[in-house]
């Protein structure tokens, strides 16, 4: 494509999409693609879903924005179905996973500073996460790539090794206010929380009188086969952020949080898009979906389909060490660099991501056939044998 007028902040495909429909994209000179990128884990129900089409036609001859000065139907509506569906109390709704992200993030520092405790504004994450971009989410992202150009980053963060439960300890104490941890580490390499270091977080929490914060962004809604991750690992946590899979496709975000998590008062936070009448159309929608049409039921023997095809080729092909993820959320760890395989997939007509250096994502539409599958593992095998 010649050289557009935005500014140069991400790597492109040579290619231009202009429509969807499913698992299937087609660009502008026809061709066709089986997406198992799914705009990142956003798009849970594929492209162009009839459901999200009729939210968004039926909502928009309504209301579209009226701001958080006034109640709209639809945002109470997903606001109790969020809760209905939980086990926390209050919401908080932004656009995106970032935004998420920072509320959790101001939570935790006022729920430090009506403890009492001095110097209560630790916040304690994990080496290799991501969670956004912005300043907030960006300093609780521990991956030096990300912050070098924008130092310095907020005080008061700490990291520890994923997984290490001893790391944890040594440096959860009574100046923490919050601990944040993604259940499966998405940028990071698709890498599963182990549940004991799930549950000795919120051991130390409890303890320490500060917040567990799981980023669901990504994991969330449906990925792992739970509506959300917490779930599958049975460890609850004070604040759950969520994105991504909420909208389908449609930008919106939410902050559920339980009792003691809801320290927000009029002045203290806002967005001016956060709940739109539109948003909350589609997540009502998408949420019907996924759980009232069962389309949630079917991701736990998709996972078996794609673990076990994947484990019959890393008998063949020594390049490939393993799967991790949960779900519909997975990742082919390989010894090669994952864009290797990510661009000869491209060519074939397959769309997939890495996440680090060394994986290979795995995020199709949660609505994916078995077939479909078959076919993106079929291209994924002439891949590695092209690389073998």
């Amino acid at each position: 494509m010649k050289k557009n007028y935005q500014m140069e902040a991400y790597s492109r495909f040579n290619v231009v999409f202009e429509k969807g429909l499913g698992t299937k994209l087609y660009d502008i000179n026809g061709k066709k693609y089986l997406d198992f990128v799914a705009g990142v884990a956003v798009n849970c129900l594929g492209h162009c879903h009839p459901s999200i089409i009729e939210a968004l036609n039926e909502q928009s001859q309504k209301l579209i924005h009226v701001s958080n000065l006034y109640w709209t139907p639809t945002q109470n509506q997903l606001a109790k179905k969020l809760i209905s569906l939980s086990d926390h109390n209050t919401v908080f709704f932004c656009n995106s996973g970032t935004e998420a992200n920072e509320a959790a993030i101001k939570i935790a520092r006022k729920y430090g500073k009506l403890n009492g405790v001095a110097e209560k504004y630790e916040i304690i994450t994990m080496e290799n996460s991501f969670h956004g971009r912005t300043m907030g989410a960006l300093s609780v992202t521990a991956q030096p790539k990300y912050q070098k150009y924008f130092m310095p980053i907020l005080e008061g963060i700490k990291s520890v090794r994923f997984n290490y439960i001893d790391d944890l300890k040594e440096s959860v104490s009574e100046k923490t206010c919050a601990v944040i941890i993604e259940p499966i580490q998405g940028e990071g390499g698709i890498i599963r929380a182990d549940k004991e270091f799930l549950l000795k977080a919120k051991e130390l929490c409890e303890k320490n009188d500060a917040l567990l914060i799981f980023d669901e962004v990504q994991c969330g809604i449906g990925r792992t086969g739970d509506l959300f991750a917490y779930q599958s690992f049975g460890v609850v946590p004070d604040i759950v952020c969520l994105a991504k899979g909420l909208g389908g496709g449609f930008p919106i975000g939410a902050v559920l949080a339980n009792k003691r998590a809801s320290v927000f008062k009029p002045g203290d936070h806002g967005c001016t898009f956060g709940g739109n009448p539109l948003g909350c159309a589609v997540s009502l929608a998408v949420l019907e979906e996924l759980i009232d049409n069962k389309v949630i039921n079917g991701v736990k023997e998709k996972e078996k389909i794609f673990k076990e095809e994947i484990e019959k080729l890393m008998n063949k092909y020594s390049f490939i060490k393993k799967i991790d993820g949960k779900g519909l959320m997975l990742g082919i760890h390989l010894d090669i660099e994952a864009k290797k395989v990510v661009s000869k997939a491209f060519d074939k007509g397959l769309l997939i991501v890495g996440a680090g250096n060394n994986v290979v994502r795995i995020v199709p539409p949660l609505n994916i056939t078995k077939e479909e599958i078959n076919d993106g593992v079929q291209i994924l095998k002439e891949v590695f044998e092209e690389l073998s």
